[in-house]
């Protein structure tokens, strides 16, 4: 036995009873929910190979009587949404809330401005490189760009004086590595009901690639490969950590 492996056997007894009584606690599939992250769109904030317990109850309608005992409250502007991807409802995606209805959204030169002011975004990860237009310079010099039709009626429809007006019902949605994200700039606005839930626990993060994550089927690869190396593969630096929001001021 190597001089790591009773620690990382211990990590991994209490990671798995972790999660466990999570799961026990709040059930698998109407409170939370596992999800697992398959591409870099959301660097460094959550990773390839991140799996995650999602809070499904958060943003659920309140009855009359649960809103006085349960935490229900509406998706707020910096949220990390799951949600239904709007082009194909049967993938779900993962992505930050940057506007909400009513509110006015531009990028200049890679920065965010809303409601007019330029907000400082601590977790975005930006690529190295020059400027893409309409990547960066939303919703400026669309024309530039073969863009989906979801999102030319979204710039036909809402864009106001060189910014975008969120409708209501609607959520506007960006990756956090920024130059790396198939988000509602590329295909429309988040429809609010088909927002699932938010991300709330890291239960564990291995180092995978995309193609792994995304095969077909089963993945034989990907299980052989964490058979050969749950230890050395594992981030146990990131496993049981807690997947936070930060708030964007209107």
């Amino acid at each position: 036995m190597t001089p790591i492996a009773a620690p990382s056997q211990v990590r991994q007894f209490v990671g798995e009873w972790a999660v466990t009584l999570v799961m026990l606690l709040f059930g698998t599939t109407t409170l939370v929910q596992a999800f697992v992250i398959p591409t870099g769109s959301m660097a460094s904030s959550l990773l390839v190979g991140d799996h995650l317990l999602v809070d499904k109850l958060i943003y659920a309608p309140a009855g009359p009587v649960t809103k006085h005992l349960l935490p229900y409250r509406d998706v707020r502007r910096g949220d990390v949404i799951v949600f239904r991807y709007p082009l194909d409802l049967k993938q779900t995606y993962v992505k930050r809330a940057i506007g909400l209805p009513g509110d006015r959204v531009r990028l200049e030169n890679k920065r965010l401005v809303l409601n007019g002011v330029a907000m400082d975004e601590p977790y975005t990860q930006h690529a190295q490189g020059d400027p893409v237009p309409y990547r960066d310079t939303f919703p400026s010099n669309a024309a530039m760009l073969r863009l989906r039709p979801e999102a030319v009626g979204m710039l036909e429809k809402y864009v106001v004086n060189g910014e975008l007006v969120v409708p209501p019902g609607s959520v506007f949605a960006m990756g956090d590595n920024r130059e790396n994200s198939d988000d509602s700039r590329f295909w429309g606005l988040v429809s609010r009901e088909n927002i699932v839930g938010t991300p709330v626990l890291v239960y564990w993060s291995y180092d995978a690639s995309t193609e792994e994550l995304s095969a077909p089927g089963l993945g034989l690869e990907h299980v052989f490969d964490i058979t050969m190396h749950f230890f050395t593969k594992t981030r146990w630096s990131r496993s049981l950590q807690l997947v936070h929001s930060y708030p964007l001021q209107r």
